[in-house]
């Protein structure tokens, strides 16, 4: 990843403001930096949370909080917790995610 037009910066993610995006079942809370060819986003799944697509865009994702489970289009399923992240290219294998109890993830792609 190559990161352009990024001068050093801080977030207080407390001050940016939440889009709701509903899911297949729940809903996802994003708040979103978009800067130079980067998005930043702290995302929380609300329980039941089942995402509504399959999601081709490259990310780097961290979970904070809860659990999430990220299903591949080929079959597989990684269940993750707190510490624990992926990587993904965009394009390389189509995910989605989904959470019973919940989750609050960082995410830049």
């Amino acid at each position: 990843m190559t990161i352009q037009n990024v001068p050093f910066m801080t977030t207080d993610w407390s001050k940016i403001p939440s889009t709701e995006h509903r899911g297949e079942k729940g809903k996802a809370l994003w708040r979103t930096l978009e800067i130079g060819n980067i998005r930043v986003r702290m995302v929380e799944y609300t329980p039941g949370y089942i995402a509504d697509h399959w999601c081709s865009r490259g990310h780097v994702l961290l979970v904070l909080e809860g659990e999430l489970v990220t299903e591949l289009k080929d079959g597989r399923s990684f269940t993750m917790s707190p510490g624990m992240s992926y990587q993904v290219a965009s394009d390389a294998e189509p995910h989605r995610s989904s959470t019973q109890s919940g989750a609050k993830l960082f995410i830049v792609d």
